[in-house]
């Protein structure tokens, strides 16, 4: 494989409000990569170390070790790559031949580097980490009937494509706390799958305690139960009185005290952390692969992917393979909680009276925090453009988006908003045209699929994000007049026992939080004093 060019940048690094994310030039504005991008193999050979600054400009840079144990960075924003590699046609080409498995070895040896993690390390951890997945190709195309691609994400455990990334950033994390002899603390708030595939990736680890926070009432039954009958000692799961949105304020608070985040070892495995980013790009280069009519043509073909999202974690991954040389077009769905819709249709970033309960309940968010990484990428990785916006955002709830970022988001992706109903009769559909049962997220995206083929306009091939079996959802098959299909495993769930702890309205949430952190933070000690004794 030829060396992967970089992007390069003249803007100045003296003032620590701006930090754009290519740091070295000087170069022409013309050639700035705001415009076009500059190969740079020379640079990309000097430096084997992928530095990763945040989005709000002001935190120091770290290398992936430092943002994968960060989650937010310390001024509340996000961890992006400094610099971007970019694919020629050539590695492209050599790619196209690779399983699922291989594109996430790739992704993550281009975006972590050989002196962090040596290649083959590297290799080992990923197998290991797709060692339990029920499919042999571990991420499987289905194509069904005029022209649908439907990529099935969720062969994992808990059966939702958060198995992907999560089982891979677990291993990174066991790979630098074993070396390292430390204990960290995993606080995630979750609206359903998260917090499953989470407590799967760590469930029984000797140095990791995680904290899952769910939205009781607000996520099915199954989804409850996924994590509340795992009764390992190292797993805290707690049920809140609120949703989605609302139980992540007080995860906020806690991570926004650097002191008490950095005293207590503190990370968060939710989508803004970088490690499941990097791995969810991986799907986007799988779909193209596998849905691309030839590599032959030049230039390479459009593939159309579909992204059901809640908070864009995908919609984020998709754009940066678009950014580093993926030839494809985005379409983000979403439920009816539709802020990143308004977003791209009329730059209304801006929250709604109340999330709405929908029957793709995993989407049922109204901050979709991954917006800052696609902002801060349209702005020219201009940290202070992006610090701006989202401070105002976390003011006021509401931003109008500047023109000329509102135009560039229309540029490259376009959106819907789907109805429970329209949820359900493409669910139908897709049932009658090919005995397929897709879960009610999978159907937002599928819902757009007919909505084009129904106009019969010539399309790009277009393939569907699957990000869950229609296992998880029986109560959304039934509102379709369909039959659900349980596997066994999912069924013996009812017959466990579980453990859950209450966080009710009126309790001090962010305390309780707190509290339970310095608990273990205390055991943590005690074992360790033992275990030198």
């Amino acid at each position: 494989m030829r060396p992967a060019p970089s992007m390069t940048c003249s803007e100045p690094r003296a003032s620590p409000s701006v930090l754009c994310c290519w740091t070295v030039g000087p170069y022409p504005p013309s050639q700035c990569p705001r415009h076009a991008p500059i190969p740079s193999p020379s640079r990309q050979e000097a430096s084997r170390i992928m530095w990763y600054v945040s989005t709000r400009g002001i935190a120091p840079r770290v290398n992936f070790e430092g943002a994968l144990f960060s989650g937010y960075a310390p001024d509340g924003g996000l961890f992006m790559p400094e610099e971007l590699p970019q694919l020629d046609r050539e590695t492209l080409c050599q790619w196209s031949t690779l399983s699922y498995p291989g594109l996430v070895k790739e992704l993550c040896a281009l975006f972590i580097g050989s002196e962090l993690i040596p290649k083959d390390d590297l290799n080992d951890l990923i197998d290991r980490a797709f060692s339990r997945f029920r499919h042999r190709e571990v991420v499987h195309l289905s194509r069904l009937r005029n022209g649908l691609n439907v990529l099935e994400l969720w062969h994992g455990v808990t059966y939702a494509f958060k198995d992907l990334s999560l089982s891979c950033t677990a291993q990174f994390l066991q790979y630098f706390l074993e070396k390292r002899e430390k204990h960290v603390t995993v606080v995630v708030g979750t609206s359903g799958d998260t917090g499953s595939a989470a407590i799967e990736s760590v469930q029984g680890a000797k140095n990791v305690d995680i904290i899952v926070l769910l939205p009781k009432g607000h996520c099915t039954k199954i989804q409850e139960l996924q994590m509340t009958t795992v009764l390992k000692e190292n797993v805290h799961v707690f049920g809140v009185e609120g949703n989605s949105d609302e139980l992540d304020e007080p995860i906020k608070t806690v991570f926004a005290d650097v002191a008490f985040v950095k005293k207590h070892n503190l990370m968060s495995l939710n989508s803004i952390n970088w490690s499941r980013v990097l791995v969810q790009m991986a799907h986007h280069f799988f779909a193209y692969f596998q849905c691309t009519p030839s590599l032959d043509t030049h230039p390479l073909p459009l593939v159309e992917v579909v992204v059901p999202t809640g908070a864009a974690g995908n919609l984020a991954a998709g754009y940066i393979a678009q950014k580093i040389g993926l030839p494809i077009r985005l379409v983000v769905a979403v439920n009816r909680n539709d802020i990143i819709h308004r977003t791209v249709q009329q730059g209304d970033f801006s929250l709604s009276e109340a999330v709405k309960s929908t029957l793709a309940s995993a989407m049922d968010i109204q901050v979709p925090y991954n917006m800052e990484r696609v902002f801060w990428l349209l702005s020219g990785c201009d940290s202070q453009v992006t610090r701006d916006l989202m401070e105002q955002f976390e003011r006021t709830q509401s931003v109008n988006l500047p023109k000329e970022l509102h135009s560039k988001l229309s540029e490259v992706v376009t959106s819907e908003s789907v109805s429970d109903e329209a949820i359900t009769q493409t669910m139908g559909r897709c049932w009658d045209e090919n005995q397929y049962l897709l879960c009610p997220h999978s159907a937002v995206a599928v819902n757009y699929h007919y909505q084009q083929m129904d106009r019969q306009e010539p399309s790009t091939p277009r393939c569907c994000l699957a990000p869950a079996s229609a296992a998880k959802f029986p109560e959304a098959v039934l509102a379709a007049g369909l039959t659900p299909e349980t596997p066994a495993e999912i069924v013996a769930l009812e017959h466990k026992e579980t453990r859950c702890t209450p966080m009710r309205r009126g309790d001090n949430w962010t305390l309780m939080l707190q509290d339970t952190i310095e608990d273990l933070s205390r055991r943590w000690r005690g074992h360790a004093l033992n275990a030198s004794q």
